[in-house]
């Protein structure tokens, strides 16, 4: 594959692949393995949002906005970007979203637990898939005509993540795949025609705010708090906006 988008493709069919054999094992597990499988994947994603989390340590972005501001940064994004997000029903409209499409393909009936899994396999698999650095970086990677070894790393990960992710929540793993293929397809295509639209800092202080977000998913992973993470959504584009607003006025 050497064609722009490649990874993306590359990144939809591992998932595709993960996420069909996740549903062909799921079955034949009983409920207490299931449990047992969203629980380590919950601690996988507390891993992955601590990764994630720690750019806010970048040299990149401190020396953009000084030591003090990157922290601030990050609070301001999730704060301006939740409320954004709660004011527009982000969270509500998602859920909506994933039941009609579950009901639409003959599941959705009057089960409603079947339903709440299905909106908690396509919210949970997208957010992790479709947050985080590889999928920024690699995708601009890819749309500038750099590679796809990034996307091509991220593709590995993905497939396992939706492998153990369908063989508890199911059909909505599966359907995280379209997003995959939207958001990733649209930041390639972003990279392609503007070249390199985020400089590091303003990646990192991206990447810092997602990391925050994965915790949202980590905790609801683990049935400690069902936090409305596709509310937090906005707050990715708030990040880099600050960022640039504090570096002007500094």
């Amino acid at each position: 594959m050497d064609f722009v988008g490649a990874g993306t493709a590359l990144n939809v069919l591992t998932v595709v692949a993960g996420a069909l054999a996740g549903m062909a094992v799921g079955n034949r597990l009983p409920e207490r393995t299931r449990v047992v499988v969203t629980d380590c994947l919950g601690l996988v994603t507390l891993l992955m949002a601590a990764l994630s989390a720690f750019e806010v340590l970048s040299p990149e972005l401190s020396g953009l906005v000084g030591t003090s501001a990157p922290t601030l940064i990050v609070l301001g994004s999730l704060l301006v970007g939740s409320i954004i997000g709660s004011l527009l029903g982000i969270e509500h409209h998602l859920g909506s979203l994933a039941g009609r499409v579950h009901a639409r393909m003959g599941r959705g009936g009057d089960d409603h637990a079947a339903r709440e899994r299905f909106v908690e396999g396509w919210l949970t698999a997208t957010l992790l898939f479709c947050v985080g650095p590889l999928t920024i970086l690699g995708t601009l990677d890819d749309g500038l005509g750099r590679g796809i070894d990034k996307l091509a790393l991220k593709s590995v990960l993905d497939g396992f993540a939706a492998l153990a992710f369908a063989s508890t929540f199911g059909l909505g793993v599966l359907f995280s795949a379209l997003s995959v293929a939207v958001v990733q397809g649209g930041l390639t295509i972003v990279g392609a025609a503007l070249g390199t639209v985020l400089p590091a800092a303003h990646v990192a202080a991206l990447t810092a705010t997602g990391g925050l977000i994965l915790v949202g998913i980590a905790l609801r992973l683990l049935r400690i708090r069902e936090i409305p993470v596709g509310d937090m959504l906005p707050s990715l584009v708030v990040a880099p906006l600050l960022t640039q607003l504090v570096a002007v006025l500094g």
